[in-house]
This record gives C-alpha cells, structure tokens and sequence, in this order.
C-alpha cells in the first residue's frame, strides 16, 4: 500500500533532476542521520522501534559505517540497510532526490513500475484476455488510485464476466492503493465482507475496508479464483492476496510474497534524500495480524516462472466443476420458467410467468435480450402470439425504462390484433428512446409512423 503516494511523490520524483555523484562531506552525514532520526520517531507507526532505529543510525555513524560511501546514492542504500537491519520494514528506504533506483537487479523498483503504469495510462491493468476452457487472465501491475483504476477495472472485469475461472497475475505488481485494492476484491463477494483495516498512529485512528455493494459491473461471487504470487509482489498486491487468501475466496499459487504491510508515504529529508515511512500498519479481521516480514505464503508453493502454468491445470479442473454447477442451476431455473410458457395462456397466469422470468433474471441466468430473444423464437419460430405478447409484456415490467422493450411489445400486439394497446407501447418506445438517446430511435419513429399511417386508412 502506497498511503498518499501521488502527492508526495511527484514533487520528490518527477520534478527533481538526478544529482551527479559528489564526495559528502561528514557533516552533511551527521545532518541527514539526525533528520532521518526525527522523522522516524515523528512518524513510524512504532514509536519504539523508531526510537531505536534513530539510535542504531547515529551509532552506525559514530563507529564509521558510512564513511566507505562517498556519493549520495551509496550513502542512501548503506542507509536503508541499516534502518531495516533494525526495523525489518521492506517499505522503510531512503532515495535519492530524482533517482527512482531499482530494489532488486533486474527488477523494477515497486514505486518505479507503480508510477509508470500510472503514466502509461493503463492503471497497472497490463493484459487481460480470455485463455482456453474459458479462462480469465488477467495481468495486474499496481492498483492505481480509484478515479483512474475504477474505469480500467470495470473494463477488465467485463471482458472476464462469464468465464469459468479466473486468474489474477500479481507477480510484477509492487502495489499501490488500498481504496483500489477494496474496489477490486468487491468484484468477488456478494455479501458485505470487512477486507482489511488500516491502523494510523497520527490521530491514532483505525479505517476500515469493506466490500463495496456496487461496482461497475458484474460481480462475480462464485467464479474460482488464483492468483499467482512472487517475492517482488509486495504491498497492496499483497493486501488483496492476503483478503482473498483470508476469506477462502481464492487460491494462490506461486512464491511468498515480499513481506510490506505497513502503508505510509515519501517524506523529504533534505534537498538530497528521501524517506519513505510508513506511518500505519495492516490489522486483517481474520487473522487479526498482517503478512509484515513474513509475506503471503501461497497453497500452491511453485518458483514464479511455473507459477502460471500449474495455476492453468488448477483452474481448468475447477472451470470443468462450476460449469456443472452453473448448469445444474441453470436448468433448476429455467425448467419451470419453460414449462409454464409451453402452457401459456392455460395453467399460469400473467402475474406467475412475470414472477418466473424474474427469478432468472435476479440470478443472472436472463438479460433483457435474452427475454428479447426469446419472445421472438415464440413470436416467429413456434408461431405463437400469445406467448410472444406475454414475454415482451414482462420484458417491459422488469426493464421499464428501454426503449426496445416496448418496441418488441408493440410488435406482439399488432401479431395479436390489438392495434391500440400496439399504438401505445411504439408511443412509448419513442419516448424513452428521445429521453435516452437510444441509436435506434429512428427505427422506433418508424414503426411508430407505419401504424399511425395504417390506422388513417
């Protein structure tokens, strides 16, 4: 988690130019330990173990353990080595004004891939596609603050409505923000679930982070669930591993992750160097503790180049069950819904086809066009009318407010004979295609005018 990154950041990182190496002289060292020194025990969210990581620097300094770095990226590094010698914190690093540095070789910098994403426009949503056996991948590289991540989300998560499993690629995320964390784990809950709190020892205050009731899209509660890990996903990425891995909402294959649950920000130390200092802490209502310095440790324990594979073999397997179960459902639902059309108009009446419809759509089993479809396979392939009308009725009770509904309707009633009750549903066909602004109103307009002229005849 990256607490109030941007705005911290962007001054720190993007506007400052790199400095070029320079010897540092003794007193610039002494300063920058002391400023260091103060600032943890102002804002680490451990007062003790601040106080005595300021102690330990300033020893360290005394007994010379600086004096071998002679430029400020050095000195930055021995710095934050030492300070996590003490604290045992991944998040706490001092940086280099305008260097956005690498923590491990070869890899990037969390902060570093977390920015560039953000930069790129993607809100760390890499790739997203559909794999064989219908499959749901998706490669998440950060979790972007919500005004830019939310839409990118919503996009993502509709491509993936309507696979058999899903699995979330979180081995190159670093993190990002816990608001992003909560709207994407809300993807997959139906009931009200508390995620994760957030402990702040300013104002020595507790957030918590519970499942949203709305997301801008289709959740998706029971979809199996895998998420690969490794020991550069740290942080946020870790939060909504260690959520889901809490919840028994997911497995997770691949490596313990980094071990960072201690959220913060970047603070300046002078016009040099940089800290970051977590000033709160993770509490899961589960566990009742965080994945600090121990990471996330995965069900399925792989090297993270086979962390996709293996999870390919497990999904397939769990996306062969939920099929079954989805249409075991399915057809539970259905059955009576069909039963009662084959009988239509004798044996059920209006009210208790309307119910039925609304049973399967309420379990998302039905859509408006596929109520749609169906009064048209009744209407033209069965050739019956009656049962047409009384589809397309319903498809206006449950969707009131399209257009197409009681354009649909319209036509049943004109099949039918009743040529006003037609005239009014094309009337208001067009008039909720104006208020929406629906592409087809001009065919709606159309339908509307062939009638009116017909009945002048």
């Amino acid at each position: 988690m990256i607490q109030q990154i941007l705005s911290l950041t962007l001054g720190v990182f993007l506007f400052c130019a790199p400095l070029q190496a320079q010897t540092l002289s003794a007193e610039f060292k002494q300063q920058s330990v002391q400023q260091i020194g103060e600032l943890l025990q102002k804002r680490y969210v451990f007062p003790d173990v601040a106080k005595t990581t300021a102690e330990h620097l300033e020893a360290r300094l005394k007994a010379g353990a600086f004096d071998g770095s002679n430029d400020v990226k050095s000195f930055a590094a021995a710095l934050t080595t030492e300070a996590q010698s003490i604290t045992h914190d991944k998040h706490i690093r001092v940086r280099v004004m305008g260097d956005k540095g690498n923590s491990k070789a070869g890899r990037p910098d969390p902060l570093t891939s977390f920015l560039d994403n953000r930069r790129g426009g993607s809100a760390g949503f890499s790739e997203v596609k559909i794999l064989e056996d219908n499959i749901g991948y998706l490669d998440l590289r950060g979790f972007a603050p919500p005004v830019e991540g939310k839409p990118m989300a919503d996009h993502s998560m509709g491509l993936l409505a309507g696979t058999d499993a899903i699995i979330i690629d979180l081995r190159r995320n670093g993190g990002g923000n816990p608001a992003m964390v909560q709207y994407l784990c809300s993807y997959f809950f139906d009931k009200k679930v508390h995620l994760n709190s957030l402990y702040y020892r300013e104002g020595n205050r507790t957030e918590e982070f519970w499942t949203l009731d709305q997301v801008g899209g289709v959740k998706m509660p029971g979809v199996p669930l895998f998420i690969l890990t490794s020991d550069y996903t740290f942080s946020g990425a870790e939060e909504f591993s260690y959520n889901m891995q809490s919840r028994k909402r997911a497995t997770l294959v691949g490596e313990t992750t980094g071990g960072g649950a201690n959220p913060g920000g970047m603070v300046p130390v002078n016009d040099q160097l940089a800290i970051f200092i977590p000033g709160g802490r993770a509490i899961n209502p589960v566990t009742k503790t965080n994945w600090e310095g121990v990471g996330v440790i995965p069900e399925v324990k792989v090297s993270s180049e086979e962390a996709l594979d293996k999870a390919l073999v497990l999904a397939k397997e769990a996306a062969v069950k939920y099929r079954q179960q989805n249409q075991e459902r399915d057809m539970e639902l259905a059955k009576p819904l069909f039963d009662a059309l084959s009988q239509y108009p004798n044996g059920k009446s209006e009210a208790e086809v309307l119910t039925l419809f609304k049973s399967c759509v309420e379990a998302g089993l039905m859509t408006e066009a596929d109520i749609n479809m169906t009064g048209y396979e009744y209407l033209m392939g069965l050739d019956k009318p009656k049962t047409a009308e009384q589809i397309f009725w319903c498809n206006t009770q449950l969707f009131p407010t399209s257009a197409n509904t009681y354009d649909s309707y319209g036509e049943a009633l004109l099949a039918n004979g009743s040529t006003k009750k037609a005239l009014k549903a094309y009337q208001k066909a067009v008039e909720l295609a104006e208020k929406s602004k629906d592409p087809n109103t001009e065919q709606f307009r159309e339908n509307l005018n062939n009638l009116e002229r017909d009945l002048k005849k």
